[in-house]
């Protein structure tokens, strides 16, 4: 199929495309603290948007960029610590106590600044190659941040990292926590489904798909790489920092290469081609990570399985879907002729 990005653009309005089943799951997401324990709202719900906010740059990037990144977790640290530094935190001989509405803002444009100069760096590259150099920035920020006690306090990271109390209100409590983390989550998927359909977006798959017509055409590659860097940035700094304020705590484990390969797992098992799979890889992540070890406890193998148990399901899903359980979803619905926009049966 030609692509031209310059064509008009005919689509309905983002109101008339959303299906009915997204207005029923934001309807119960919005009611879920009225039947939802404080357990669920912040050790699931909570991590899991925070979780699918990292993943969706990655999203971002793969799905729509065709650039594989293991990086994206080292982003969302970056910006954890540079607000626990420049913020408050309980090691007051390195937090600087700057207020909330400096030090918030700050530590999104230096994470979207790392990000930038990671991109700069990995788009000149291609695919293993590209996953390498961010696999290296992803240890050498590990082992930086752990051996660097004068910025970073070595090890021990920083503890007490809290969010403030805006409105006389308990972010950190489960239900302010929710609808905050809800908040942004649904906010960064909705920017996202508007970038991708916006001359940015388009072109940036145009240049997934075909670099050098589109360089041909007068379009900077390097720019639109390096501008999905950043722009992916943004919403995995800003789930770090909820990462952060949920745990009470940022350290070197938190950005480690475990958890940088456990984005992209996310990211794939929820599906790349859309903005939504992330969250949903998320939510599986969490609820496997919460549930699993204490039944591979009770069988007697030990949490340690948890990372075969995960890998395992990895595998099988990939196997049955290259596009995840969206891809799933998508070939039982064709299956059963029922239009992807509509819900309804054709």
């Amino acid at each position: 199929m030609a692509f031209n990005i310059d064509q008009p653009r005919t689509e309905p309005l983002l109101l008339e495309r959303v299906p009915p089943a997204y207005w029923i799951i934001g309807s119960l997401l919005l009611t879920m603290p009225v039947f939802a324990g404080p357990f669920v709202l912040f050790q699931i719900f909570g991590w899991s948007f925070a979780l699918g906010l990292i993943a969706l740059g990655l999203t971002v990037l793969a799905g729509y960029g065709g650039m594989v990144s293991l990086a994206q977790m080292t982003v969302a640290g970056f910006a954890g610590y540079m607000l626990a530094i420049f913020g408050n935190s309980a090691v007051v001989s390195i937090s600087q106590g700057w207020p909330w509405y400096v030090a918030i803002p700050l530590a999104i444009i230096l994470a979207a600044l790392f990000a930038t100069a990671i991109g700069w760096l990995a788009v000149r590259t291609a695919g293993i190659y590209t996953i390498m150099i961010t696999l290296a920035v992803a240890a050498a920020f590990f082992y930086f941040t752990r051996q660097n006690y004068d910025i970073f306090n070595g090890f021990t990271g920083f503890n007490h990292t809290l969010p403030p109390e805006l409105f006389g209100i308990n972010w950190r409590h489960p239900v302010p926590f929710y609808y905050l983390s809800l908040a942004m989550a649904t906010l960064f998927y909705a920017i996202v489904c508007y970038v991708v359909r916006a001359p940015f977006g388009m072109a940036l798959q145009g240049v997934r798909d075909n670099s050098r017509r589109m360089a041909a055409l007068g379009y900077s590659v390097t720019a639109h790489r390096v501008s999905a860097y950043t722009f992916a940035a943004i919403p995995a700094a800003i789930g770090g920092i909820l990462l952060m304020w949920g745990s009470g705590q940022i350290s070197p484990g938190t950005a480690g290469i475990g958890p940088a390969i456990d984005m992209l797992i996310i990211a794939v098992v929820g599906g790349l081609r859309h903005p939504i799979g992330p969250f949903i890889g998320a939510l599986l992540y969490v609820v496997l990570k919460t549930f699993a070890i204490d039944i591979l406890m009770a069988l007697g193998l030990g949490a340690e399985r948890f990372n075969l148990l995960i890998g395992v399901g990895f595998l099988v899903i990939v196997a049955l879907s290259p596009d995840g359980i969206l891809g799933l979803w998508d070939r039982w619905r064709d299956s059963r002729g029922v239009d992807r926009l509509t819900g309804r049966r054709s």
